[in-house]
């Protein structure tokens, strides 16, 4: 048996259980004249007009199959997706723009979303559709500052190591549509929320930067980031002083919980991490695996996520009453702080510390991958590893411990193996850790 391939099996699996196609067919129908969203249920017959919004690298596929459900009955729209992420709609306008840093596109695709939302009446409805890289993907800026300082704020904050909630706080309180504020736009409509989760407890208010939910955070915790993780004096002074004046009371906070805009609203979680993993698993046990998905919380630093990881398998590979081969699932979402000039993403920077830390422990695979596609920058989900691949690099003259001190993990894979390119897969629920142990 190939351990690397079935381990990509078993990846893809878990990706297949949260395409949008399947997680909306699950949540959405139209039975007469009633639209059915979760437990809602929505008369067509008092509703004027249907407006659909949303962001994310999911959002064009999830409105593709919002579309198939209630076609014409949708007025009209507008989503944003990453690039190559988009697909055809009929009723509803699409967009791309950059991820994870914003540009122009995200910028006027907030713009039309704002339009659009303001067209919104009493009997109307607006379905928004949020899902992972939504907070970048729809953006706007506050005022005295400009996009380009909103670019340098999101780059350091995705590579400073801060997790999403962090890097989500301060997004909020440097807009005008997160946090809630989208919400405020809308009323009086009638609004419902569609997620996908792309973070750790799937948190409604983190997923995308909540446009349209309570916010729990405040300008003091998005202080609290910047001064945590040294940013300060790297920051456009103009944004630094807006969280200033926003703690100092001279800014509005986000709306929060208990907030009469998010009366009536209903907010649903079409998919999650844990509906991948059991995807997973289910595909795991295919291949004759004995299979244990063991968090779906999987977070901190690349380093500190495999010493956890690296004491499951030891853990495993000793119990005597496992019947071997073995799959232990993870899922969750690590953090790397960037100090090399490398080229790479969380997955693969995993992947390759594990590789040499696996050199000499036969018979474990490991597989890491986003379930977007998208490792950070590159155009690889993840790679895959297990005690070969250290040696097998050795052999052409590779230093694999001088490319990960360059966090340069991409080039090591393109080099030796390993990679795991699955182009866009128009979902994300973030990323699957996958462990094979075998007899060996």
């Amino acid at each position: 048996m190939d351990n690397r391939e079935t381990g990509k099996k078993i990846l893809m699996a878990g990706i297949e259980g949260v395409l949008p196609g399947r997680l909306m067919d699950d949540l959405v129908s139209v039975q007469g004249p009633v639209l059915k969203i979760g437990y809602r249920s929505y008369n067509l017959a008092e509703l004027d007009r249907i407006f659909v919004v949303g962001a994310g690298k999911a959002s064009a596929a999830m409105a593709h199959y919002l579309e198939s459900k209630t076609g014409s009955r949708i007025s009209g729209g507008h989503v944003v997706t990453k690039y190559g992420h988009s697909c055809r709609l009929r009723h509803v306008t699409v967009s791309e723009a950059g991820h994870p840093v914003p540009d122009s596109g995200s910028y006027e695709a907030a713009r039309e979303i704002l339009r659009i939302v303001s067209e919104a009446g009493d009997r109307d409805l607006v379905i928004c559709l949020w899902s992972g890289g939504g907070s970048a993907l729809m953006s706007d800026h506050p005022e005295n500052s400009s996009p380009e300082e909103m670019a340098v704020l999101n780059d350091l904050l995705v590579r400073c190591g801060a997790d999403i909630g962090e890097i989500n706080a301060v997004r909020k309180h440097l807009s005008g549509i997160k946090g809630g504020q989208l919400a405020v736009r809308i009323r009086p409509a009638d609004m419902v929320t569609i997620l996908l989760s792309d973070v750790t407890g799937d948190q409604p208010d983190i997923i995308a930067s909540g446009p349209t939910v309570p916010d729990k955070s405040t300008f003091g915790d998005a202080l609290n980031v910047i001064h945590r993780h040294q940013l300060a004096d790297r920051l456009p002074v103009s944004l630094v002083n807006y969280l200033r004046e926003g703690t100092e009371g001279l800014r509005p906070e986000t709306p929060k919980p208990g907030d009469g805009i998010f009366s009536g609203s209903a907010v649903f979680m079409a998919g999650t991490n844990r509906t991948a993993l059991r995807s997973a698993k289910t595909e795991a046990e295919k291949h004759g695996f004995d299979t244990h998905i063991i968090t779906d919380s999987l977070r901190g630093d690349t380093s500190e996520a495999f010493s956890y990881i690296a004491g499951q398998i030891e853990d495993y590979r000793r119990r005597d009453d496992l019947k071997k081969p073995v799959c232990l699932l993870f899922g969750g979402e690590t953090t790397v702080r960037v100090e090399g000039s490398g080229k790479g993403g969380r997955n693969q920077h995993l992947a390759l510390y594990a590789a040499l830390k696996l050199k000499d422990m036969p018979g474990v695979t490991l597989v890491a991958a986003g379930t977007d596609g998208n490792d950070g920058d590159t155009d690889a989900a993840g790679a895959v590893v297990d005690s070969g691949t250290v040696k097998e690099s050795l052999n052409i003259g590779m230093d694999p411990e001088a490319y990960l001190r360059n966090f340069d993990s991409y080039n090591f894979f393109r080099r030796a193996g390993g990679h795991i390119k699955t182009g866009p897969t128009l979902t994300n629920v973030m990323d699957l850790v996958i462990i094979l142990i075998s007899d060996n």
